[in-house]
């Protein structure tokens, strides 16, 4: 286990937000039998591409969860209109605040505070007001952040970053983006880990650590 966590949670404020951000370092500590929880914030319904049903986010996130090892069970999908967290922060932190509440997770991944996105920047911050005795790292959405600091890294095996891409190949909806690319993803990780000597890696930015 990662710093002997046996519980984890993964704030996505839009599906595959937390599959990009953290896509490895779920699928390593699933498969060394952490147990790891899912939350997503909003299936985004107005930015799919025409053609697409309004559920499609819903179902592909179960299906890259999945991928990742997941349980069904403990993912968690609601449906806040994307671009407007800012207006239900405190739905968004009292949500929180009952989550840990009842499932004490001894670390959370979110998106940092640096993220350009209003509704990254929300999830971020009531996640930081929410989780104050928890262990919490924000992870990197490189085209969102405008500076990021590089603190805290997850060794990854092939498989680990294979595992990833299959999750992101999920979103259909979403292959249009460039940032989707297996390559890209790929490339980022495999930069990562050569940074420190590794295969591969996430990269987290620390704003609290409890051991």
């Amino acid at each position: 286990m990662i710093a002997g966590w046996e519980r984890v949670l993964v704030l996505a404020p839009h599906t595959d937000d937390g599959e990009f951000g953290c896509g490895g370092t779920m699928a390593r500590l699933a498969e060394a039998g952490v147990d790891v929880r899912y939350v997503a914030f909003s299936i985004a319904t107005k930015s799919l591409p025409p053609g697409f049903p309004p559920d499609t986010l819903a179902r592909e996130v179960r299906e890259a969860t999945a991928v990742l090892g997941v349980p069904e069970a403990n993912l968690t999908v609601h449906d806040f209109e994307v671009r407007t967290f800012p207006e239900h922060r405190q739905d968004i932190l009292e949500l929180l605040i009952r989550i840990g509440e009842e499932w004490r997770p001894d670390a959370v991944f979110q998106p940092c505070l640096q993220d350009l996105h209003q509704d990254h920047q929300v999830i971020a911050a009531e996640g930081l007001r929410a989780f104050k005795r928890t262990t919490v790292l924000g992870y990197e959405i490189p085209w969102n952040n405008l500076e990021f600091s590089y603190q805290w890294y997850t060794s990854l095996e092939a498989r680990h970053v294979e595992r990833k891409v299959e999750a992101t190949s999920c979103y259909a909806s979403q292959q249009h983006r460039r940032y989707s690319d297996p390559d890209y993803i790929r490339s980022l990780a495999k930069m990562h880990g050569t940074n420190v000597g590794r295969a591969y890696a996430e990269v987290f930015q620390v704003y609290r650590v409890f051991v």
